[in-house]
């Protein structure tokens, strides 16, 4: 049987813990777990723990880690994804399942054909929102490190800003993944649904980013990072 498995947005080690208030509020009041009940939690160093419920009351909850072993081995191939702002379930859509392929940094990318923009306070929300939807794909797919999600970012401070030995930007007049020699780090630049712009494309190009294309048909926003993801993950990864 497979054990519940959760974040801890806290450092773990063996013994007694008290759980934050988030995850507290889920064990208890959502998922209705009970003392004794065993589980298994990570706290994104890469180390996992498995443990049992002390005490699930209304507003606390304590656990007792009895094990720790190392947790997944991440990628061999290190992926940064410049992901074209896009609206809300689109964008969660591609933050979900880019987490889940093992990516390690994204950043929003605010673009000529944008049409979302976010500013201040509703900025600061929708990070922490795209944040929790990386954490529980990682709970889902057994990752024990989180991406780093970081603020959005124009798309000319991101390509100037990003390193990697390989920088590609995706375009439908371009050569196929399959003609790039195997990198270390990589970074992809995928436009919103408008798509990039040409003068965008060749702003990325001055930068040091390469035309790649994925096949003969044009995809989704949020279908891209999902391809390019699992392609470049076959190409150099662990696929």
């Amino acid at each position: 049987m497979r054990l519940s498995r959760f974040f801890i947005d806290a450092p773990l080690n063996l013994g007694e813990h008290e759980l934050p208030e988030a995850q507290a509020h889920y064990i208890g009041r959502v998922l209705r777990m009970a003392e004794g009940d065993a589980l298994q939690v990570f706290d994104g160093s890469g180390t996992e723990f498995l443990g049992s419920l002390l005490e699930v009351g209304k507003k606390r909850v304590r656990v007792q880690l009895t094990e720790s072993f190392a947790g997944q081995t991440e990628s061999p191939l290190r992926i940064h994804l410049g992901q074209g702002l896009s609206r809300g379930e689109r964008m969660d859509w591609a933050i979900q399942k880019a987490s889940e392929l093992g990516v390690s940094e994204i950043t929003p990318i605010v673009s000529e054909r944008c049409e979302v923009r976010l500013k201040d306070e509703r900025a600061d929300k929708r990070l922490a929102h795209w944040r929790q939807i990386a954490i529980s794909a990682c709970e889902q797919c057994g990752r024990s490190t989180l991406p780093l999600i970081h603020p959005p970012l124009l798309l000319g401070e991101w390509v100037k800003q990003t390193e990697a030995q390989l920088k590609l930007v995706l375009h439908p007049v371009a050569e196929p993944l399959t003609s790039h020699p195997k990198p270390g780090t990589l970074a992809f630049l995928i436009g919103p649904e408008g798509g990039l712009s040409d003068a965008e494309v060749a702003q990325a190009a001055q930068a040091g980013y390469l035309p790649a294309r994925l096949g003969p048909r044009v995809l989704r926003t949020e279908t891209a990072p999902v391809v390019a993801l699992a392609v470049a993950q076959q190409l150099w990864g662990d696929f």
